[in-house]
Formats: structure tokens, C-alpha cells, sequence
């Protein structure tokens, strides 16, 4: 995925110093000297907001209506829907999305990861391609039954190990730029470049429709598009360093509304 120009531009100032920006990174300060998390959605315009808000609007929910189908469909194998074990979704997924990506079984698991194993164990069926439409389509399903909800991952016992290497991704400096997440998420956030606001980076909208993207997309998608924008070589789908990272990200936004499906410039 090639980043914008924009953005392009933007890292190869940082890399050649030509940003010199008197801000002290906030990484390693106290809890309370940190700011207070902000959604992107803070930042959009009037009208994006409103594409948001308004589900008549919201190109997403056309993958909501289509993720809704698939989860009463059953299945070609065994004959089992998702309906089958979980019954009226806007029941049973209220609130799933908030705690993910979470330990399941000793493994790491984010909500693609867990809808391709409800598939793959439950119905018989193969794993879904991330970044495909019908997965993207579940995924969105399942996240807008918890819209509203605050982000309640936490850091515990179980998922401590994988929170410190998620940690440890956003803070480090990677790929030909030598760049870390954390100097534009955190460091710069609130300052503008070619006019909009720089975000702090939290992932509480999605999957989300991108206008640049001209389509829905997941958080993955979004922080291999980072990768490729400092030139690193970027995460696999679906691997375990793209699901540490997931869950730092969800634990740094924990208490921010759950926006998804998201609208995005």
C-alpha cells in the first residue's frame, strides 16, 4: 500500500530535519501528564461528520447490510450460520468488539482472527482472505453492535507479554526513515500538516470507509500503509506482531467510543 504524497512528504521532513519542532515526546511521562485521548473524528470536517452520523450516508453500511446476511447464512458444509451459536447478533456482539484484540486460549486474538476461527471450527468453511469483502463485511457487522460502547481493553496477566511487544512497535523507529509511530501520533499530534490536524493515531472507527480508499478497509490495512509511507517492511496480515500491535493501540484508546463503521478523509 503507497501512502499519500502528502503524507510522503510529510516523513521525509521529520527524516531530513526540517521540522524543528520544540515538543518533548510524552513517551516514558506520567499517566496524568499525557493528553486526554481524541478520536480523529474530533478533527473531520462538518460534512464528513455528518457522513458518519448518518447511516443513510455512511457508505460502511453497505458492508454492515451484507456482513448482517452472511451472519444468518449457513453454512455450505454443515449447514450452521453464526446465528446457529450466537443467535440475534444486536444481543450477543453488544460489547464484543470493545475488549478486542484479547487472549483466547493462550493465543492473541483480534476480531478477524475470531471470526475466522468461529468459521473454520464452527462451520466448516476456510478462512477468510483479510482485507476481503466478506470478511471486512462480518468484522463491520459485529463492531457496529457495539457502537457507542467505550474501548475496555486492559492489560493483564495473560496479555501482558503481547502488550509490551505492542509497546515496543509503536515506539520504535523503523524502515530507510527511521520513523516510530509515536512521533507523529504523540509527539506531533495536534499540529497541522497542509492544513489538517495531525490525529493521535487511536483505532476506534474501524473498519473504515476512507475516502481516499474509495472503499472500506481495516486497521491493518492502515498501519501497513504506514509502514510502507517510512519504508519498512510491513507486518504480515493477520500475524502475530500486527495483533500486538492492534492491542497496545486498543489499550492506549480504552476508553474512547466505539465509532465503527468510520468515515475517514
Amino acid at each position: 500500500m503507497i501512502a499519500s504524497k502528502g503524507w510522503v512528504c510529510y516523513i521525509r521532513l521529520i527524516a531530513s530535519g526540517l521540522l524543528c519542532l520544540s515538543i518533548t515526546s510524552v513517551y516514558g511521562a506520567p499517566e496524568n501528564s499525557k493528553p486526554k485521548p481524541q478520536s480523529s473524528y474530533e478533527l473531520m470536517s462538518a460534512e464528513n461528520k455528518a457522513m458518519q452520523d448518518d447511516p443513510s450516508l455512511n457508505p460502511a453500511m453497505f458492508w454492515v447490510g451484507d456482513g448482517e446476511a452472511l451472519w444468518n447464512k449457513p453454512s455450505e458444509s454443515n449447514g450452521k450460520a453464526c446465528t446457529s451459536c450466537h443467535g440475534d447478533a444486536k444481543k450477543s456482539m453488544r460489547g464484543v468488539a470493545t475488549v478486542f484484540p484479547k487472549m483466547m486460549k493462550g493465543k492473541l486474538q483480534t476480531l478477524e482472527g475470531q471470526i475466522n476461527q468461529c468459521r473454520s471450527q464452527a462451520q466448516a468453511l476456510p478462512p477468510l482472505a483479510y482485507e476481503s469483502k466478506d470478511l471486512l463485511a462480518l468484522t463491520a457487522y459485529v463492531a457496529y453492535q457495539s457502537k457507542g460502547l467505550p474501548i475496555a481493553v486492559r492489560e493483564t496477566v495473560e496479555n501482558k507479554m503481547a502488550m509490551q511487544q505492542g509497546r515496543k512497535s509503536f515506539y520504535e523507529r523503523m524502515g530507510q526513515l527511521n520513523l516510530s509511530c509515536a512521533q507523529c501520533h504523540e509527539e506531533r499530534a495536534g499540529l497541522k500538516l497542509g492544513g489538517a490536524v495531525i490525529p493521535q493515531g487511536h483505532p476506534n472507527a474501524y473498519p473504515i470507509y476512507r475516502l481516499e480508499w474509495q472503499t472500506l478497509g481495516s486497521l491493518q490495512r492502515r498501519l501497513r500503509n504506514c509502514m510502507s509511507g517510512v519504508r519498512a517492511q510491513q507486518y504480515e496480515y493477520g500475524s502475530p506482531e500486527m495483533a500486538q500491535l492492534e492491542l497496545f493501540l486498543a489499550w492506549r484508546a480504552r476508553g474512547l467510543p466505539l465509532e465503527s463503521p468510520g468515515v475517514r478523509p
